[in-house]
């Protein structure tokens, strides 16, 4: 926090709080909530049953791949994804959420914003997304990978004056957080895995504040002779949707946004818009 000093502690003599703490304060329901849980972050899920993962789900949960996610996995497929060596790469792509967000870039002073990704996986979206706010306001990943969450939060903290990360174990379809909290919502690389990404859009839309941004990287199927059936194919072996270029887009204006704009990839779109209210003009 700002006001704290070098013993983490306030002119009064005050803790601040930590930032589950102050994630706590964004729930919808009150929840106990320790200052450094031993699994380093706020389990809302605990062990409660879900419906039978897909193919797709099963692997995002696994134990092996948040250890290669970040190095490997998303470099790779995504930019190939995104046409390599033609789209922008990882770093173009965050630089890109950051402005989409209206969030500062890395050394920029950056707004005091609170801000959630979504699927965060192992945090390394929500780490770019704090290198562009500043240090009064708050990042928030939430994910329903235990072991995405682990390799998150064993990430290094941000750097001194950028914003407290803090992670949360929970539904994306369902967000736990009270109706417009949330000055940006940032979800890449995860909708498409979702049962019901309408839903989750719901959700991301009710916890944006008035005039809030949403961006959202997700799959894109080409429009191509049999791309629709190529589509529903990959969806019934792997349970990933891959999307056509005017669904989201027209999901969001249904659901009330502005300033729609979208970025087509061979295999990927980006999509942003605002809720309408102050500030959306």
């Amino acid at each position: 926090m700002s006001s704290s000093t070098a013993h983490g502690r306030d002119a009064r003599g005050r803790r601040p709080p930590s930032p589950l703490e102050q994630i706590a304060e964004l729930l919808a329901e009150p929840a106990d909530v320790p200052a450094e849980p031993s699994t380093g972050y706020l389990d809302l899920l605990g062990r409660r049953a879900g419906p039978a993962p897909t193919l797709a789900q099963r692997v995002m949960q696994s134990t092996f791949l948040p250890r290669i996610y970040e190095r490997v996995w998303r470099p790779v497929g995504f930019n190939i994804a995104k046409g390599w060596p033609f789209g922008p790469d990882t770093a173009e792509e965050h630089a890109l959420a950051r402005d989409w967000l209206g969030l500062g870039q890395p050394g920029d002073a950056g707004p005091a914003a609170t801000v959630l990704d979504v699927a965060c996986g192992p945090g390394n979206v929500t780490r770019a997304l704090a290198a562009g706010v500043a240090e009064n306001g708050l990042v928030v990943g939430l994910d329903a990978s235990r072991t995405m969450l682990a390799e998150a939060v064993a990430q290094p903290t941000p750097a001194p004056g950028r914003a407290a990360i803090g992670y949360v174990r929970g539904n994306a379809v369902d967000l736990p957080f009270r109706d417009g909290c949330f000055d940006a919502v940032c979800c890449f690389g995860a909708l498409y895995l979702f049962d019901d990404p309408w839903a989750a859009l719901d959700a991301m839309t009710r916890v944006l504040k008035p005039g809030g941004r949403l961006v959202i990287l997700t799959s894109r199927r080409p429009d191509l002779p049999l791309s629709r059936a190529g589509g529903e194919l990959v969806r019934a072996v792997v349970g990933m949707r891959m999307f056509g270029d005017r669904e989201i887009t027209r999901a969001l204006i249904d659901r009330g946004l502005t300033g729609i704009r979208q970025r087509r990839y061979p295999l990927m779109q980006l999509v942003g818009a605002r809720r309408a209210g102050p500030g959306a003009g």
